[in-house]
């Protein structure tokens, strides 16, 4: 299991509750965070969680409701995230195919003894090379080094979400 800050278990039971209130319809955790129950940490400054947001009335998506809830809980944001328990937490929403796909598809896991969901490795690199950059690029070497990939879902991933050209490319 990925050696995480002690504090985690408490942000993540933070997130439980936004699911669990119906602030958020899911979440899993993302990012370069996301990656560390894969590979070898790499230094991060924030906890990526992808979330579905319940859709308004008018059909629009918004994070206010999450940024509402937390501040009545006494929690602060600082720049694009907010402090929850000492973690600084960026809430991006699933805006895509590949991101609602790759959360329907987290691993369920536990981190201590709270309940979380990790996006999977193969949507963790599918979602670095839609997103681009030097970093996810990086990334995916990581995952393709350390994590035990499943070739065959990844392939299919990539697929779906018309990523292979941009993936031969990155992966000669």
């Amino acid at each position: 299991m990925v050696n995480l800050p002690r504090w985690m278990e408490k942000t993540l039971q933070v997130l439980n509750a936004l699911e669990h209130d119906g602030v958020v319809s899911r979440y899993a955790i993302g990012g370069a965070m996301g990656a560390t129950f894969y590979v070898e940490p790499v230094l991060t400054f924030d906890l990526d969680i992808f979330v579905v947001l319940p859709q308004r009335a008018d059909g629009l998506l918004t994070l206010e409701p999450i940024y509402e809830t937390l501040h009545a809980r006494g929690y602060a944001e600082e720049g694009e995230c907010v402090n929850i328990e000492g973690i600084p937490v960026q809430f991006l929403p699933a805006y895509n195919d590949l991101l609602m796909e790759a959360l329907a598809e987290a691993r369920e896991t536990l981190y201590e003894q709270t309940p979380t969901r990790v996006l999977r490795a193969e949507h963790l690199a599918a979602i670095a090379v839609q997103t681009g950059r030097e970093k996810d690029r990086q990334r995916v070497r990581l995952l393709r080094e350390q994590a035990a990939l499943d070739n065959n879902y990844l392939t299919g991933v990539l697929a779906r979400h018309g990523l292979e050209v941009k993936w031969k490319e990155w992966t000669p």
